[in-house]
């Protein structure tokens, strides 16, 4: 059994990322894995740092207390074998309530000077996003939004890692048919990287 800890961040109740975080999540399940949510926007994360934990942060102060809330996501994370980024594509990256976890999370001591999160098998990046990846590599957005994750987010706090988009939702609007299809078809993938974990 693998614990998966998944990093889920949208702020609607339903729509098609809140679908490919419940199609991963029955992947899980159906492999025997065990998973643990933190819904961002549920929980209402904050994404700002104040001014403690920027002074915390830029005088690499790791002996120093981080928020309970951060303390409790990165018990989570060094509980976990894999963590999973389920998220929206806005505006060439992810929203911003991930962004400030990221920038909450990922503290001195912690991340980094010295690493000492539990480095994770394996992280899994799944974005939605309206355009298809050919779109999104032809304006280099992919390759941006894929480096920032993959190199700078998560880099050596995984043994490795991987960038899925499951795009082209403005079809919707386009192609109801074709949308269709291919909502199935990401929606089936996301179940079977679950499952592959």
């Amino acid at each position: 059994m693998t614990q998966v800890h998944i990093v889920y961040a949208h702020p609607g109740a339903g729509g098609f990322t809140r679908d490919v975080l419940d199609a991963f999540r029955g992947g899980l399940a159906d492999a025997g894995h065990a998973a643990t949510v933190s819904d961002l926007d549920a929980m209402n994360f904050r994404a700002e740092i104040t001014a403690e934990e920027y002074e915390r942060e830029s005088g690499y102060r790791a002996d120093a207390p981080v928020p309970d809330d951060v303390a409790a996501e990165q018990a989570r994370l060094n509980a976990a074998d894999v963590w999973a980024f389920i998220y929206p594509v806005w505006w060439a990256d992810c929203p911003a309530r991930l962004k400030g976890w990221f920038d909450r999370v990922w503290t001195v001591g912690f991340a980094y000077r010295p690493l000492r999160v539990r480095v994770a098998r394996q992280a899994l990046a799944l974005c939605t996003a309206g355009y298809s990846v050919a779109e999104l590599e032809a304006s280099g957005v992919h390759q941006a939004m894929r480096s920032v994750m993959l190199t700078d987010r998560i880099g050596e706090r995984a043994q490795s890692s991987e960038f899925v988009v499951l795009g082209g939702s403005v079809l919707a609007g386009d192609s109801p048919e074709q949308w269709a299809q291919l909502r199935a078809t990401h929606l089936a993938r996301a179940a079977e990287l679950a499952r592959s974990l």
